[in-house]
C-alpha cells in the first residue's frame, strides 16, 4: 500500500509503497476513505510520545471499510463501513468491560502505538470492542472527524465538564478539537467565547455558534472573559495543550468553575506551570479527558444523524498522501481555518 512514513523525529516525511497490514486475531485491516491531519500525529512526528517506534505511518482519526477480520472477531464482517476511538481498549479489563476503554492500561492507538491511517489500509485491534458502526446517512467527511477532535469535544463537554444551558463556555484555541467544542457547548445551549490568534478562525467558531470572540494575540485573555461574563467563564476548555492557553483557561474561569484539559502538554522542557495557587484558592475543578469510548458513540452519532451537530462543517479541504506528507511538518507552526482531511485514494 502506499503511507505516508517518517524515519526519525522532526525529519523528513515521504509517501512510499510498505507492506499492506494483516489483522490480528481480535482486530481487522480497514480501507482508509478519509483520515484527519490533526495537531497531535504532528506531535507523534515531532518526538513527544513516548512509544512511537521508527519507521512510522501516523494517522488516528478515521472512516472506511472493513477489509479483512481476524478469526476471534464476532461483530464485524467484510463490508462493514466503521470508524474507530483513537484510544482502544484492550477489550479484556475491568474498564473495557464498564464501558471505559479510553482509560484502558493496556490501550493500543492508530498513529502512536502502532501505524496509522495515513495510507491506504490500517490495522485495528479488539475490533468488538472498539469499532463503530457508520451509517450511509453520516458521509466521510463528519464520519472521519469523529475519532478524535469532534469525539473529544463532545465528551470533554457532555460528560466531563456537563456543560448545562446558559452556562458560560470558554474555547481556548479554535482548532479542530476547538471549533468542536464551540458546535458542542452552542448545540447544549451554553454562552461561548471562542479565543485564538487568528481572525479567520473566530469567524469560523462564530458560524458554528460562538456568541463572543477573543483575539488572542497580546490581549489580555482572562481580563477579556471576565469582563464579557461579569465574573468568569462557568466552563473552560484548553484545546491548544500549552503552558500559556492552559494558565489562560484556567485564569478566565469564575470561582468553582471547571477547566477541561484537552489539548496536549507534552514534557518538552520539564513538566509546564500550571497555575495551581488559582486551583486551590478559587476551588476549581479540574478535569482531563480522553478520547471517548465506542460504547459512548451511538448518542452522539444520533445528534450528528439528524443534523444538531454538523462535524463535516468544520472541513477545510481534502487532500491526497502526498500533499498531507508536506503538511505534517507544518503543523505545529499552522493556524488552519477548520479541518483537513486526507484521502489516501486521491493522486
Amino acid at each position: 500500500m502506499r503511507a505516508v512514513i517518517f524515519e526519525q523525529f522532526g525529519g523528513p516525511v515521504d509517501v512510499r509503497t510498505v507492506a499492506d497490514p494483516a489483522p490480528s486475531p481480535g482486530g481487522v485491516v480497514v480501507q482508509v476513505h478519509a483520515t484527519g491531519l490533526c495537531r497531535s500525529d504532528w506531535h507523534a512526528w515531532a518526538g513527544h510520545d513516548d512509544g512511537v517506534a521508527l519507521p512510522h505511518v501516523p494517522g488516528h482519526e478515521l472512516v472506511g471499510e472493513v477489509v479483512a477480520v481476524g478469526a476471534d472477531v464476532r461483530r464485524w464482517h467484510v463490508g462493514d463501513r466503521v470508524t474507530t476511538p483513537f484510544v482502544c481498549g484492550c477489550g479484556r479489563c475491568e474498564w473495557c468491560a464498564g464501558g471505559q476503554a479510553q482509560v484502558c492500561p493496556d490501550q493500543t492507538q492508530p498513529g502512536f502505538t502502532h501505524w496509522g491511517s495515513f495510507g491506504e489500509y490500517v490495522a485495528l485491534h479488539a475490533a468488538d470492542t472498539n469499532l463503530v458502526a457508520v451509517s450511509e446517512d453520516i458521509d466521510d467527511a463528519a464520519a472521519a472527524a469523529l475519532g478524535c477532535r469532534f469525539a473529544t469535544a463532545y465528551r470533554a463537554l457532555r460528560a466531563r465538564a456537563d456543560v448545562r444551558p446558559g452556562e458560560w463556555v470558554t474555547v481556548i484555541g479554535v482548532g479542530g478539537v476547538g471549533l468542536s467544542a464551540v458546535q458542542v457547548a452552542a448545540a447544549a445551549g451554553a454562552k461561548v467565547i471562542a479565543v485564538d490568534r487568528t481572525p479567520a478562525a473566530l469567524e469560523l467558531a462564530r458560524s458554528l455558534g460562538a456568541t463572543e470572540t477573543v483575539l488572542a494575540n497580546g490581549a489580555d485573555v482572562a481580563t477579556a472573559v471576565h469582563d464579557i461574563t461579569g465574573g468568569g467563564s462557568h466552563v473552560a476548555v484548553d484545546a491548544v495543550g500549552t503552558a500559556g492557553t492552559c494558565a489562560d483557561a484556567i485564569h478566565s474561569l469564575r470561582r468553582q468553575g471547571r477547566h477541561v484539559q484537552v489539548g496536549l502538554l507534552p514534557n518538552i522542557d520539564g513538566h509546564p506551570q500550571v497555575p495551581m495557587d488559582r486551583v486551590i484558592a478559587w476551588e476549581l475543578d479540574v478535569l482531563g479527558s480522553h478520547g471517548m469510548a465506542s460504547a459512548d458513540y451511538p448518542e452522539m452519532l444520533d445528534l450528528v444523524a439528524a443534523g444538531t451537530l454538523r462535524p463535516q462543517t468544520l472541513v477545510e479541504r481534502v487532500v491526497g498522501l502526498a500533499e498531507g506528507a508536506r503538511l505534517l511538518p507544518e503543523f505545529g507552526a499552522a493556524s488552519p481555518v477548520g479541518v483537513t482531511l486526507i484521502d489516501p485514494r486521491l493522486p
